[in-house]
């Protein structure tokens, strides 16, 4: 589906050429000449992103209205202000009443374009669904984000220690990892025997769980590592 984007510019000459060269890149456009008739069509439907100036036939503050108008329809709706006013102190008012950017009409089109197509993108991101960061294997499941992990999907109450050498054992199956490597990776300096305990304690706790659990092997002389029989 296209973005429709509104420009509302008083000026006929600069508001068609943005609006055509928008639609080229596939752009829904709606144009404005005044405060009034964007507001009346911001009423019935809010655009995708609004470009606004900022004086308005004889409004002279009529963008800085308009914007005030979308900010209070819509926390998230991007808003660019394209002026000819770039003093400080209509920048500053400009961000302050919720614009996204600040541009002036002496910059490039392809420069309004980078920044139209960056807030979109940006905004796509923001709406998509964030999946937490998981590691399956098998009947095992590691979030990262929560610092949990699951075992035929019932919870495996672990040290944070133990979370990290069964997230460095899991995440590549069939690879013996050294105890050394197992220190690095749950960021603990112990002797080779605080190793082996840990594993050890890891081993009861799934096994407490599930008496046929047997997906850390030892590989004598070298480490532990995961078999993914289950």
């Amino acid at each position: 589906m296209s973005k429709r984007i509104a420009i509302v510019e008083d000026d006929e000459a600069i508001r068609e050429n943005y609006a055509d060269a928008l639609r080229k890149q596939g752009f829904v456009v709606q144009t404005y000449k005044n405060k009034q008739t964007a507001l009346a069509a911001f009423a019935l439907s809010l655009p995708h992103l609004a470009i606004l100036d900022i004086g308005l036939e004889d409004e002279f503050d009529g963008g800085f209205d308009i914007c005030r108008y979308l900010r209070e329809k819509s926390e998230t709706l991007p808003i660019i202000f394209l002026t000819a006013r770039d003093s400080d102190a209509d920048i500053i008012s400009g961000l302050r009443l919720g614009a996204n950017d600040y541009v002036s009409k002496t910059m490039s089109f392809a420069n309004l374009s980078a920044r139209i197509h960056a807030i979109l993108n940006y905004l796509k991101f923001l709406e998509k669904p964030q999946q937490d960061d998981e590691l399956t294997r098998g009947a095992l499941t590691i979030n990262k984000d929560r610092l949990s992990i699951h075992w035929q999907q019932q919870i495996v109450n672990t040290t944070i220690t133990e979370f990290w050498m069964i997230h460095s054992l899991a995440l590549n199956p069939g690879h013996v990892k050294s105890k050394e490597q197992l220190m690095t990776d749950a960021n603990i300096v112990v002797d080779d025997n605080t190793v082996t305990a840990h594993i050890k304690r890891i081993r009861k706790k799934f096994i407490s769980q599930d008496a046929a659990f047997s997906c850390i092997d030892t590989v004598y002389g070298m480490g532990y590592r995961w078999h993914q029989g289950q």
